[in-house]
């Protein structure tokens, strides 16, 4: 595994959580293209500790791993509003403030056959009214972007323009020969 492009897809990926605007991001890697996976996320983990970011593969078949990069104070604190909970308890995640239960549970809501849990969009910190809406079916959505917005359009125009900058800003630092790592150690 060549570790710019791991660089590069998380930053493109990932960038609004990797520079704390976002509680968490979610990128699908190829195992062939990076076989060396899980000890580059462990690098990660270890290097990147302190400023609050953590990395976990959620779900892995024999071609692909889905890893979630996450800010677990924001993440618990995104999961631990009103609308976040009612929406978690239908689908039986456990009443706690323990993110790693609430992990564990959403690992386990992956299927066999490759189906998604839709709740996936609280822990990438959408809107729970437009979560809860699209596992409702609606055709109601006014926009789409980083997801399906059906309720807060201004709101979420504003976190789209936001998350672009932060990818733009990342790529470019990277660009610049800059690390990861290094960029986030010295902020």
């Amino acid at each position: 595994m060549i570790p710019d492009v791991l660089e590069h897809r998380l930053a493109e990926h990932c960038a609004p959580t990797l520079l704390g605007a976002k509680a968490a991001s979610l990128l699908s890697l190829s195992r062939e293209e990076f076989p060396e996976l899980p000890e580059a996320l462990r690098r990660y983990n270890r290097t990147l500790y302190r400023t609050g970011l953590r990395f976990l593969i959620l779900r892995e078949t024999s071609q692909r791993s889905l890893i979630l990069v996450f800010r677990p104070a924001l993440l618990r604190s995104r999961l631990n509003t009103a609308g976040a909970k009612a929406l978690l308890q239908r689908f039986d995640y456990p009443e706690t403030d323990c993110l790693g239960v609430l992990l564990r549970r959403l690992k386990k809501r992956f299927t066999p056959g490759g189906d998604f849990p839709h709740e996936i969009g609280l822990f990438l910190d959408y809107p729970p009214e437009d979560v809860e809406a699209f596992i409702a079916g609606s055709s109601e959505c006014k926009l789409c972007g980083y997801w399906k917005v059906y309720g807060d359009v201004d709101g979420a125009r504003e976190r789209f323009a936001c998350y672009d900058a932060c990818r733009l800003c990342l790529c470019r630092m990277l660009a610049a020969g800059n690390t990861i790592s290094q960029l986030l150690q010295t902020a």
